[in-house]
């Protein structure tokens, strides 16, 4: 039988969702507790990769297992992870249904702020240069984006991406009066995909390169010229969708 399990984790941690040969991770994590708890090797699958600092408010994953969960599973499985990662339910499935494969919408919020906050640290960006970045073409930058479906300028360069395509739903800046945020959804995304773009919106916003740079770069299916990544700690994965749970 398949199960599914809705989760969140804070990802200061940890090196990204995938198995690392020579670093912790949240699969690792997440697998090693559900193997002792059923007694035996379970391999679970998540709805996509994370990168290392980045975190989940949502997150989906699977595992199978040939009989009933054993009683109590839940609050075991939460009681023997760490508090960095909760379990919000788990639930039976088809066998057919994939967490990865059949999410067809996911959605990510970028935070950060030029003010200082202690107690997250590792959960919102401090960038004080925002205060000089100008809102209007930060957020042209955002909604160029929307008319476009291949993202080639951002990509990683060593992806091992097939297709530079995604479905691109939103595009947005949220600008709050101590905070900042940038919203977007797809289909799916590239590595490293919204830390780039969240780089070049503020890159566009302090008039370190010009929005018709970016326009030719998605034009031309090239890379910026002076291409940022931002820091993965202001990054959350935030809602992924299925069909059959929508139903």
């Amino acid at each position: 039988m398949r199960y599914f399990i809705e989760l969140a984790y804070n990802g200061a941690n940890y090196h990204g969702w995938q198995y690392q040969p020579n670093a912790i991770s949240v699969q690792e994590t997440l697998e090693t507790a559900v193997s002792v708890i059923l007694n035996q090797k379970t391999a679970v699958t998540g709805c996509g990769r994370t990168d290392t600092g980045v975190h989940a408010s949502q997150y989906f994953a699977h595992f199978d297992f040939e009989n009933e969960l054993p009683k109590a599973f839940f609050f075991r499985l939460n009681k023997f992870l760490p508090p960095n990662i909760v379990i919000h339910r788990i639930f039976q499935v088809e066998d057919e249904q994939h967490s990865r494969f059949d999410a067809h919408y996911r959605a990510y919020a970028y935070h950060l702020s030029w003010k200082k906050d202690p107690f997250r640290q590792k959960t919102l960006l401090h960038y004080p240069l925002a205060l000089k970045a100008d809102q209007e073409k930060m957020q042209a930058a955002a909604q160029l984006l929307l008319h476009y479906k291949a993202f080639s300028p951002f990509c990683k360069t060593n992806s091992d991406a097939k297709t530079m395509l995604c479905d691109l739903y939103k595009s947005e800046w949220e600008f709050q009066e101590n905070e900042w945020i940038y919203h977007i959804a797809a289909n799916r995304f590239l590595r490293g995909m919204v830390r780039l773009i969240v780089g070049m919106s503020l890159s566009v916003g302090l008039g370190k390169i010009n929005i018709k740079d970016v326009k030719k770069a998605l034009d031309e299916q090239t890379r910026l010229e002076k291409s940022l990544s931002i820091a993965p700690e202001g990054l959350f994965l935030v809602e992924v969708k299925y069909d059959f749970l929508s139903k």
